[in-house]
């Protein structure tokens, strides 16, 4: 398996960069939001994914690496394969998609080439859970409640309480009250655990 590829774009276009590295032309299919972050270099640094088929090998390349986790995630759900997971990434940025599930939005989700409802809603169930390790990389700090959330959370289970118990009562304090600071959300959640 390759984990990355370094060097000189050769050619570029919203779907596919061609990357020469030890004298080889490497294709790689790269997503809308890859394209943006390389299109005016000369060269790059790409993660990759290989898909080893029957017919073809093939592969899919990302500006980072939480783009990357992100779309092995997608393809790990059920009847998503990984042109469907490169178009999702082409449609919405990783943290939209990662809100999207996060937030159970189906209609954001639906709105993407090639995703149906049940497709959505399998892709929602399948990955919620999953999504706590990009929160923990910093992917998912978007908007201030999951900062204090984070905050919050990473201060509770280095008192000691048990992760999934400190995530159960601080959404729940943050969902009755959404405009406490951390220090409060920590004092609330300290009574209820």
């Amino acid at each position: 398996m390759y984990e990355f590829i370094k060097g000189e774009i050769i050619e570029i276009n919203p779907a596919v960069v061609i990357i020469e590295a030890g004298g080889i032309g490497y294709s790689i299919k790269i997503s809308l939001n890859t394209y943006s972050h390389i299109n005016t270099k000369t060269s790059a640094k790409i993660f990759l994914h290989q898909i080893v088929r029957e017919d073809a090998h093939l592969l899919f390349g990302f500006s980072g690496e939480e783009e990357r986790e992100l779309f092995r995630s997608l393809i790990s759900v059920n009847g998503v394969g990984a042109n469907t997971a490169i178009m999702m990434l082409s449609s919405l940025s990783p943290d939209e998609i990662i809100s999207a599930i996060s937030a159970d939005n189906v209609n954001a989700l639906k709105s993407i080439k090639g995703i149906g409802v049940k497709t959505a809603q399998r892709i929602i169930i399948d990955l919620k859970d999953k999504l706590g390790k990009f929160a923990e990389t910093g992917q998912i700090l978007t908007t201030p409640d999951n900062t204090i959330r984070n905050e919050s959370l990473s201060a509770l289970v280095m008192l000691g309480f048990a992760k999934k118990d400190a995530e159960k009562v601080l959404d729940k304090i943050l969902k009755e009250n959404p405009g406490l600071t951390v220090e409060s959300v920590i004092k609330h959640a300290l009574k209820r655990l």
